[in-house]
């Protein structure tokens, strides 16, 4: 199921949220775990979004003066497609020798 490319981000992101894939999760805080800077986080966030392969909503807030925040977690789908990916692109665990054999 080839949904959205995968770049190395992406697949960086897809590693992240699958380790707790059911749990609402801050864009700050995927930021953090991956290393991804905002401007490479967040379109890959409304793509997969746009895909149907994330749900998206507002942090209820309960006051303190923060502002409510953007909160993410895999959908159904997602979930799948995620676990596919993350399959698909797994390195073998066969070496090859770098100059043939000796």
């Amino acid at each position: 199921m080839k949904l959205v490319r995968t770049s190395p981000q992406t697949r960086l992101l897809i590693a992240s949220l699958l380790d707790r894939p059911a749990e609402w999760r801050y864009g700050y805080d995927l930021s953090r775990e991956t290393g991804l800077k905002s401007g490479t986080l967040y379109p890959i966030l409304m793509r997969l979004a746009e895909k149907s392969l994330l749900e998206t909503r507002w942090e209820e807030t309960a006051g303190g003066g923060r502002p409510p925040r953007h909160m993410y977690r895999l959908t159904g789908l997602g979930q799948r497609w995620a676990r596919e990916e993350a399959q698909r692109t797994r390195p073998s665990g066969a070496l090859k020798p770098a100059f043939g054999d000796r």
